[in-house]
């Protein structure tokens, strides 16, 4: 591994090949992103293989679990993280996108790393790529690779022995695929980013399964198996086959046999991604023996102890992802975001209907999506639940205008549907009418939702 300096727990004194020498500025920081949205999506690992190799490849200075998938991904990452955290690792979590501020897509040992931190590090990765863009060694940067190559550097700064990678989109061209990780994760397929991923489900698992790379271990959910043919070649190209692990729905149902727990307040869909993540902690600490043999009692002999799980499970947060922000009247944000997830949330919500846990009769869906989604299909899972649904737009430029959003909830529904201009007007109005309200569609709701709150 190459060799690099490290802070313990502040960057205040570091510095990477005289990348960066000044002071670090949380809003210089958010300029520096800014200027870099314009470039959009670069399906190229040029750019950020080139940053990484002028910050002196920091990815290769700890083990990687990277976790790609259309559903699932960001909460089998975080429970990944959870429990190395549990086993007593020190633990870096790279995610996105944030729900509110941008320094929440990187974590160290499950707490957000600070503004100065989060700072010090985009400045740093951004002056490495200035750098390379004045000797024409690069074009352009985009945001997302300036982000990536900030957690990569900073989780070597401070010295992680482990890094958990949420993949942005699809895995081929994915920032994130700059590293060889000892743990490739795919959770599941569906269709979704068809204009960049492909219109099939066997583009898209093709994509997807690009993370899986020569000496990893794959890890494939159950939600794979819908395009199973395309993983199987993969595995096959890449001599993993025989180091493969299928997640199987003996392995969820499972979990209650190894003496694991679910929290009442998890959606019975999280146990399938805990399942995931279970089995890729396992992998890892079964191919790195150093990390598994500080402490015997976590690996008995090669599955992780009940104690263990049981924390993780206990201490992950899983922002935006059936999150109650407020419980009288209540209010739960999920970021369902296509028509995979939302049939999820559906069966969720229809579970607590039947446990008494929850009177839909009495609940306002709050709907929002973006225009590039398949809003008709977020729209037929929900709508049969709610007698009383009001829709709003948020902030994004890629939300749906919200009285076309009403007109397509309104094609053959005969409930109430309210019509508001703006996130911040929906809750005002739903909250003074004490209503129980389930909030989702897109990830920038539950972003603006929990970002009102917090004010």
């Amino acid at each position: 591994m190459t060799a690099m300096v490290a802070c313990e727990s502040s960057l205040d004194d570091c510095s990477a090949n005289g990348a960066f020498d000044g002071v670090a500025s949380y809003e210089d920081a958010l300029a520096v992103l800014e200027q870099a949205l314009v470039f959009g999506i670069d399906p190229s690992l040029e750019g950020i293989t080139a940053l990484c190799e002028a910050l002196g490849n920091p990815q290769t200075n700890y083990p990687v679990i990277q976790v790609a998938g259309t559903n699932g991904k960001s909460s089998t990452a975080r429970f990944t993280a959870g429990i190395l955290r549990a086993c007593g690792l020190r633990v870096g979590l790279y995610t996105s996108p944030e729900l509110v501020y941008y320094e929440e897509r990187i974590e160290l040992d499950q707490s957000v790393i600070s503004r100065a931190d989060f700072a010090r590090a985009v400045l740093v990765a951004h002056g490495a790529a200035t750098k390379l863009i004045e000797e024409g060694r690069l074009a352009l940067i985009t945001e997302f690779e300036l982000l990536t190559a900030a957690a990569l550097w900073y989780f070597a700064q401070v010295q992680v022995e482990v890094a958990v990678l949420e993949v942005g989109m699809g895995g081929r061209w994915d920032a994130t695929s700059v590293v060889d990780p000892a743990v490739a994760v795919v959770c599941g397929v569906g269709l979704d980013h068809i204009a960049i991923l492909g219109s099939t489900l066997e583009e898209i698992a093709a994509e997807k399964a690009a993370i899986i790379k020569r000496g990893s271990i794959p890890v494939l959910g159950l939600g794979t198996q819908s395009a199973s043919a395309v993983f199987e070649q993969r595995l096959k190209e890449t001599g993993t086959h025989e180091a493969v692990v299928f997640v199987s729905a003996g392995d969820v149902a499972g979990l209650a046999s190894r003496g694991v727990v679910m929290p009442g307040f998890l959606p019975p869909y999280q146990a399938e991604n805990f399942a995931c993540a279970v089995a890729a902690v396992e992998a890892l600490l079964g191919k790195e023996r150093a990390l598994a043999a500080f402490a015997p009692a976590v690996l008995t002999p090669a599955k992780l102890s009940p104690a263990i799980l049981n924390t993780a499970l206990a201490k992950t947060p899983l922002p935006g992802r059936f999150e109650t922000l407020r419980t009288d009247p209540l209010l739960i944000i999920d970021a369902a975001h296509n028509p995979q997830s939302a049939l999820a949330l559906a069966a969720t919500l229809s579970h607590l209907q039947q446990e008494q846990q929850l009177d839909l009769s009495s609940t306002t869906l709050l709907l929002a999506v973006l225009e590039d989604k398949d809003g008709i299909g977020i729209i037929e899972a929900l709508r049969p639940l709610f007698s009383r649904v009001a829709v709003t737009q948020t902030r994004s430029p890629r939300a749906l205008d919200a009285h076309k959003l009403a007109a397509l909830v309104a094609q053959n529904y005969h409930g109430e549907i309210a019509v508001f201009e703006s996130v911040e007007r929906a809750l005002d109005t739903l909250t003074l009418e004490t209503a129980a309200v389930i909030a989702t569609g897109s990830i920038t709701l539950a972003g603006e939702i929990k970002r009102l709150l917090a004010q």
